[in-house]
């Protein structure tokens, strides 16, 4: 066992000061949980610093198209608005409605030339309307489009989620076992005063500490973006009950 270079710092009178002695004169144990934890933070702050990039333009770029979609009268302005910038999320929910209700129209307009609604095609709808289901399957892309949308911005979030709750149970772990080491260390010495059992209870105690600060950012971090990425999802939802909207009003469905 290497408990021994922090007992015989004790047993010479050599109290550790602070933490950076404790950890250079840690066991490989508690040094092994120390670079997991430190690798574990620079992955969550990493995650933390492109989600907040990726997300931040993305709120961005939904808020100011939905403010100029807002301010258009007419379908072929907010088509035209949707082809000036297809890189945002909203503006590609537009254009797949649009696609949809194209291709919708075509085939209505191909079954009613068929006679394929009934008799005669006397059950067709016109050629610039939906029928009802196919109004609810243009619902149903819409929201898988904004589902897809909302998983690649959000693809790493489950990480910081991971991280901020295994973090702590890794320091734990590590406490655990330089405390163990720690009694061990003492018993083969033979020795049970304080200034003997001090040094491997606290050095034991730095591998939670250590776990609590990746932890904790990395929670905080998963809730704020978590929450952020929700109001994206509503705004891409009420965005696309307005297009929906805007086609009714123009009798494209």
């Amino acid at each position: 066992m290497h408990f021994v270079p922090l007992a015989i710092q004790a047993s010479a009178g050599l109290v550790p000061s602070g933490p950076i002695e404790l950890v250079l004169g840690a066991t490989t144990m508690t040094k092994v949980v120390l670079v997991v934890l430190a690798c574990l933070s620079l992955l969550s702050w990493s995650i933390m610093f492109v989600v907040w990039l990726t997300l931040g333009r993305a709120m961005s770029a939904a808020e100011r198209f939905a403010h100029d979609f807002g301010l258009s009268s007419r379908l072929e302005d907010a088509g035209a608005l949707a082809k000036r910038s297809p890189a945002g999320a909203l503006p590609r929910l537009f254009l797949r409605a649009m696609h949809f209700v194209s291709d919708a129209r075509v085939a209505n307009q191909q079954l009613r030339e068929r006679g394929g609604f009934g008799p005669g095609g006397a059950d067709a709808p016109a050629q610039a309307t939906l029928s009802g289901s196919q109004i609810e399957t243009l619902h149903l892309i819409l929201d898988s489009e904004a589902s897809d949308e909302r998983d690649r911005i959000g693809r790493f979030l489950p990480w910081l989620a991971t991280i901020g709750s295994a973090s702590p149970l890794i320091g734990l772990l590590g406490t655990v076992l330089g405390i163990i080491e720690a009694f061990i260390g003492i018993a083969a010495k033979g020795s049970g005063n304080i200034s003997a059992v001090a040094p491997g209870v606290a050095e034991a105690l730095i591998a939670t500490a250590a776990a609590l600060i990746v932890a904790i950012p990395a929670t905080f971090g998963y809730n704020i973006f978590a929450n952020k990425l929700n109001r994206l999802d509503a705004r891409m939802e009420s965005f696309s009950t307005a297009v929906i909207a805007l086609l009714v009003r123009e009798g494209k469905i």
